[in-house]
């Protein structure tokens, strides 16, 4: 269980490197910490941290970390990912290319919440993804 609170285990924690990882890798990763979810809910957490993670290499800048907890009452999967750029967060536009900038629209409809943290080295962008607690299922 992936947990949040302070005495709780650590989160489930990956530095990503300056090259662009493959995505499918990410996701692999991410399944294999969530095995407990829905269908629906581990597809909604996996675009949530392929949006977020895309995101940081196509806006941010190096280091960039990836980060995921679990807690369990009520069941909540938080993704945070941390890069060095100050820059601002925008949603639905992209400076890279008109057909783009769909990518927060899709974590903020996919998450429950989300949101920027700044710090002086950067920022953290997290969602967090509402889930049934694994004892809901039935």
């Amino acid at each position: 269980m992936l947990d949040r609170e302070e005495s709780g285990p650590r989160p489930l924690a990956l530095d990503l490197t300056e090259e662009v990882p493959p995505l499918v890798q990410v996701r692999r990763w991410m399944g294999s910490a969530l095995t407990d979810l829905t269908e629906d809910e581990l597809g909604d957490c996996l675009l949530v941290v392929t949006e977020l993670v895309a995101n940081a290499y196509d806006h941010g800048e190096a280091p960039r970390r990836l980060r995921v907890y679990r807690s369990a009452h009520p069941s909540t999967v938080r993704v945070e990912v941390d890069d060095a750029a100050p820059g601002e967060v925008v949603v639905g536009r992209s400076r890279l290319s008109t057909d783009r900038g769909r990518g927060m629209l899709l974590v903020q409809n996919c998450g429950s919440r989300w949101g920027v943290e700044r710090h002086e080295d950067g920022k953290t962008v997290w969602a967090e993804i509402d889930c049934k607690s694994p004892g809901d299922l039935g």
